[in-house]
Formats: structure tokens, sequence, C-alpha cells
């Protein structure tokens, strides 16, 4: 057991929120029991993962994509109301950190997907910036377009879209979890082999064909699974807390 003070205090050292600005709140979201027996992860507080938050008797629910956005309708109505007062109701404590989980150096989504392709020497892709949320590093081992979209398909089970020559040899890799796209234009500049993001726009197509840089989009989902899921496993190895990681899988 742990207080919610004490595990908030140790979230906000381990991730350091105070570094990074964001586009929501980095913590507490909606504040719950004060005592703390179970937790649950996951990516996102959809209503399922709430539902199953509930269904598991969490008296925590630590997300990576939780609520109160930059821009969004700050009414507390319709879909946002039903998930709400469903913690309310099972007094669950829900805690949100974004950014602060794409670039944890050891924790982080981009640190998980590094060890999940064997990319090392894992670094930022924007030079002179601390907290570059996009990172590059280099393939331990050499490999074809056609071979890394295969690596891809089989740690995230899911199978990546892919710009490039399939034949084409591959070392140096830039990535970047989730919505990253865009950061492609930068790796381009570098002359980085190829470039890894969660989402794709329409224009991305045209910047690799015309960098000649591979690229790989891999579901936003899919690359954001495993640092909440890795921030869990930390929390319970290091604190003793029985926590879940329930994954409520999401095709995008």
């Amino acid at each position: 057991m742990i207080t919610r003070d004490n595990l908030l205090a140790y979230l906000d050292k381990t991730l350091t929120p105070s570094q990074i600005k964001d586009y929501c709140p980095n913590g507490l979201q909606v504040e719950g029991a004060e005592s703390i027996t179970k937790i649950v992860t996951g990516v996102t507080a959809s209503q399922a993962l709430v539902d199953a938050a509930v269904k598991a008797g969490a008296d925590a629910l630590l997300v990576h994509h939780g609520y109160f956005w930059k821009g969004e309708n700050q009414t507390i109505t319709s879909l946002k109301r039903n998930r709400i007062k469903a913690l309310l109701d099972a007094d669950i404590n829900l805690i949100a950190y974004h950014l602060p989980l794409d670039i944890h150096p050891r924790l982080g989504n981009n640190a998980q997907l590094a060890k999940l392709f064997a990319i090392e020497n894992m670094r930022g892709l924007e030079a002179g910036n601390p907290v570059s949320v996009a990172v590059q590093g280099e393939l331990s081992q050499t490999q074809t377009v056609a071979q890394l979209a295969q690596t891809i398909e089989q740690q995230l089970g899911r199978k990546p879209s892919v710009e490039g020559d399939a034949g084409k040899e591959l070392k140096t890799v830039a990535w970047c979890s989730g919505g990253g796209q865009n950061y492609i234009e930068l790796a381009g500049e570098l002359g980085i082999d190829a470039f890894i993001s969660g989402e794709v726009s329409e224009q991305t197509v045209h910047l690799a064909r015309e960098y000649d840089i591979a690229f790989f989009s891999v579901g936003h989902h899919a690359s954001e699974r495993y640092g909440v899921k890795a921030l869990g496993e930390h929390l319970s190895n290091e604190l003793g807390l029985d926590v879940e990681f329930i994954d409520i899988d999401n095709w995008a």
C-alpha cells in the first residue's frame, strides 16, 4: 500500500514533468482514494479502460493519455462526464503522464521502442534540446527496409505502413512514438537512413520520398504501449505495489 501523495511524489521525481511543456496536466487529474493498494496501467483512459480498472478493484489508474487536453471543450459533459463519473463513483485516482513518459531515457516510450527494435546509442534528434521528444540512434546490425518492417511487426504485433525500397540497407534511425511524424523533416535534413513514428500524415510520404529516407508508421497506440507498462513494472519492483497492465487494443 502507498498513499496517493507519496505515489505522486515518487512519479514526479522519476518522470520530472516540470522539465517539459506539455499539452495537458501531468500527474493527478481526478482525485480518488487516499490509500492505494492496486494500480491499473494502460495507454488511454477510455471508457473501456476505466471500466476494466473498476472491475479489477483499482485505487489508481495510471495512463499515458488522460484528460483535459489543450484546446478541447472544457465542459464535463457527454463521454467525458461518463468517464469521470465512473472514476469518482469507484473512488479511483486518474494519474496521467504524457510527454514525460515519451522522453524518459529508460522507462519512456522511445526508450522502450529502442529495446524492442535493437537500436543503440539513443540520443536527442533536436540538437541542443535536452528534452528532445524525437530521438536517434543506430541499429545494432544493419537491416534492410523489409527486415526492419518484419522486426517491427514481430515486436508490436502490427504490420507497419512502409515507404521505401524494400532492399535498401539501414543503419541510422530516428524515431518518435505517437504523433511524431513531422520530425521526419529534421531526420531527412540530417541524412538519417530511416524514420519511425506512430502516425503518418499525407505529406509524410512525399517527404520520405524526396529525402530518400525509409519511413515506418507503426500505429500510435502500438508505439505507446510500452512506456506505461514499463513504468508500472518499475513501481511494482521498486515499491512492491500491486500493478496490472491492461491493454485496450486500438488499431490506430
